[in-house]
């Protein structure tokens, strides 16, 4: 990895010994396809987490995605996507000392839930920076300021989020994720005002939202919007 500069500016330092911002970056799961490869928007979110980072973990979140089919080894057992991503940060010089994963979300939402119950709140990191496509970053900062401002521990923390361009993205696949990600947000402010504890919040989550209730129906979706996942 590039040197940076330590604080006094005497000496070079390799950027795990330099002086960390946040306590960790977290990159929210783009999609995966066939053999662990990673569409260019989730590259692009790894390649800026890899700019950022400075020793701190780096949280590589999703499970995958309930709008296609997971992709398989040659064991037949499902890539995960942060679990691709992981792969892609070490291979790029980040030590898997410094790389976390979250198997469990199949969304945006649940990113942010199990970032935070399997790996925030435990090891207690506070300033959190997330990183996402240009495209995914409003729902995204609106999703993970909802959950992470739930609660009794809500105070602690710090967020900060950053988009990474679109640029690149096929426009047709591109303007069919815009229109879906306005609708999300949209039916999320309205779930938002129906919940406003963390007991509540489980409760729907894990009693309703699609992706994680016992009876739950995710809705699929097909075309250029299945192609953005």
């Amino acid at each position: 990895m590039t040197g940076v500069q330590g604080e006094k500016g005497a000496q070079p330092v390799t950027k795990a010994e330099g002086r960390k911002s946040v306590d960790a970056i977290l990159v929210p799961g783009g999609g995966v396809r066939a053999g662990g490869e990673l569409p260019l928007w989730s590259r692009r979110r790894l390649d800026r987490a890899l700019e950022r980072w400075q020793g701190e973990p780096i949280i590589a979140l999703s499970a995958g995605t309930v709008h296609r089919p997971p992709p398989l080894d040659p064991a037949g057992y499902p890539i995960f996507e942060s679990v691709a991503a992981a792969r892609y940060l070490i291979e790029r010089g980040v030590p898997a000392s410094s790389v976390l994963v979250e198997t469990c979300s199949y969304d945006t939402i649940g990113n942010a839930y199990f970032a935070r119950v399997i790996h925030v709140d435990p090891r207690g990191f506070r300033r959190l920076l997330i990183i996402t496509s240009d495209f995914h970053l409003s729902r995204t900062e609106a999703v993970f300021r909802w959950v992470f401002g739930l609660g009794a521990r809500a105070s602690r923390y710090r967020l900060v989020f950053e988009g990474v361009s679109d640029a690149g993205t096929p426009p047709e696949i591109l303007a069919a994720r815009r229109e879906r990600e306005a609708a999300s947000l949209r039916s999320l402010r309205e779930t938002q005002d129906r919940i406003a504890t963390w007991d509540d919040f489980v409760s729907w989550l894990f009693g309703v939202h699609d992706c994680y209730a016992v009876a739950g129906s995710p809705r699929r979706v097909d075309g250029r919007l299945r192609d953005s996942y």
